[in-house]
């Protein structure tokens, strides 16, 4: 009898290698979406402060701060005594100036301002103090109470535009007056100015 030796890849395939697994997609770097700037505590600014990135103030700063089309923080070590313009403007410390803010003005608990707040949308936290006005006009309606103030009549059946409803939380906690929020019509004059400091 005549063993005849089996071919191994004919009667039993060696089973196939398990295809490699898909590595896992690498991570992507991690980009920040926007710049941002920060003023150290013991640093202190006299001058006009303007620039293409958000910035965060936790020193003392004097002047003017042009931040339009970005955020501006003022932390809680933060001291300004300027007007600040940014898309959104968030205080934790002090500020003595005006606010200007593009989308939103933020008082957070213990900030306290000293002047007036122009923004769509203002927030005023429990604990912060404010003492000045808000004025929460949007903007199409500026143009019409600039001309209303020069001595042209609003077109007949027109209507001043209501307040924004439930844009601003106002609470005059930690001893602060309640923040009173005014809606001017469209033929009265927009007082502007530097609320004294007290």
């Amino acid at each position: 009898m005549v063993w005849k030796k089996p071919d191994d890849n004919a009667s039993h395939p060696e089973p196939a290698p398990a295809p490699p697994r898909p590595a896992a997609p690498p991570a992507e770097p991690r980009r920040p979406d926007r710049a941002t700037a920060t003023i150290g505590p013991s640093i202190f600014i006299k001058g006009d402060l303007s620039g293409d990135e958000d910035l965060v103030i936790e020193g003392r700063v004097e002047g003017k701060i042009d931040l339009k089309q970005h955020n501006v923080t003022i932390g809680k070590n933060g001291r300004v005594r300027a007007d600040v313009f940014g898309n959104t403007v968030i205080v934790e410390g002090e500020v003595d100036g005006n606010l200007f803010a593009q989308q939103q003005a933020i008082l957070r608990q213990p900030g306290a301002v000293r002047g007036n707040i122009t923004a769509p949308r203002v927030m005023l936290e429990d604990g912060s103090r404010f003492r000045g006005s808000i004025d929460m006009e949007a903007k199409d309606t500026a143009k019409p109470a600039a001309a209303g103030a020069a001595g042209s009549q609003p077109a007949a059946g027109s209507q001043p535009a209501p307040p924004a409803s439930g844009a601003a939380a106002a609470s005059g906690s930690a001893g602060a007056p309640a923040a009173q929020l005014h809606h001017t019509p469209a033929a009265a004059p927009v007082a502007s100015g530097r609320a004294s400091g007290g």
